[in-house]
């Protein structure tokens, strides 16, 4: 259920409610998890009783989104919650996703889930991106993915399942976003090749590739006048998204519901890849 507010193209959006049982006990890491999607992430597999190590390079701020979430947790009605632990990782770093690994398998015994969201976002006109920038977004949207898929895929054991962040950017282009793009069709080809190649372990590969979502990463667009309409005028259903509606797609893919799903990617745009 959705009720428009006065904020063009903003709806507010109940929570989602499905509820995947077989998660109940399991155990997840999720990258980029301090605040935006990541954070709703956390939050949502912890309300289905599934233990999270959520892991963000602002360890401060991951500390305080673990806490929050827990706190929250605690005075809700959901019976059996999972635990959210904060911790730090850079994902450029394979060192540091294997200490992740670790860290989940000390603080849970298990790891089953593990969800590649860290991203960053950069602007650059094609003549303009810089040495600098094509390497810091290739090192941490295309390698951070896969060290964290290595990791995870060194520790899962058959039934695991790996959730990489792609976007409509990976078959899309947007003027001004040429390295993020490349960035995010690299991920969405390498999520093909791990889900052939960790098949042979037992473990799903799949990828989501949101589109205009209401998060801090895309607050240029609500910003600027011109750029949500334009916005509002490519996506059919004529709103931004928002991350709770990004989470219901990530339930599934990591559930039993989706035990044969592996080397898709599922869009989560409003049908606007279609414009």
């Amino acid at each position: 259920m959705t009720a428009a507010t006065s904020n063009p193209g903003r709806v507010e959006h109940d929570r989602i409610e499905v509820v995947h049982p077989d998660m109940v006990g399991k155990a997840a890491v999720v990258t980029g998890a301090a605040r935006g999607m990541g954070a709703v992430f956390a939050a949502g597999l912890a309300a289905r009783g599934v233990d999270v190590l959520g892991a963000d390079i602002n360890d401060e701020q991951m500390t305080a989104t673990a806490a929050r979430i827990n706190a929250e947790l605690a005075g809700s009605d959901v019976a059996k919650p999972g635990r959210v632990v904060a911790a730090r990782v850079d994902v450029t770093s394979a060192d540091e996703h294997e200490a992740l690994a670790q860290r989940a398998l000390a603080e849970f015994g298990r790891l089953d889930f593990w969800i590649n969201n860290a991203g960053i976002f950069p602007f650059a006109e094609a003549a303009d991106i810089s040495p600098e920038q094509i390497s810091a977004v290739l090192d941490v949207n295309v390698e951070g993915v896969l060290f964290g898929a290595q990791a995870a895929a060194r520790h899962m054991r058959p039934g695991g399942a790996i959730v990489n962040m792609s976007s409509v950017s990976a078959v899309r282009v947007r003027r001004g976003r040429g390295a993020y793009c490349t960035s995010k069709a690299a991920v969405a080809h390498l999520t093909e090749s791990l889900a052939v190649e960790l098949g042979d372990k037992g473990i799903r590969v799949n990828s989501i590739a949101p589109g205009y979502i209401d998060t801090e990463m895309t607050r240029w667009v609500r910003e600027d006048p011109a750029a949500l309409a334009h916005a509002l005028d490519v996506v059919p259903l004529h709103r931004l998204g928002s991350p709770e509606e990004v989470l219901g797609p990530l339930l599934f893919l990591l559930s039993d519901s989706a035990r044969y799903v592996t080397g898709h990617s599922i869009a989560v745009d409003g049908g606007s890849r279609h414009v």
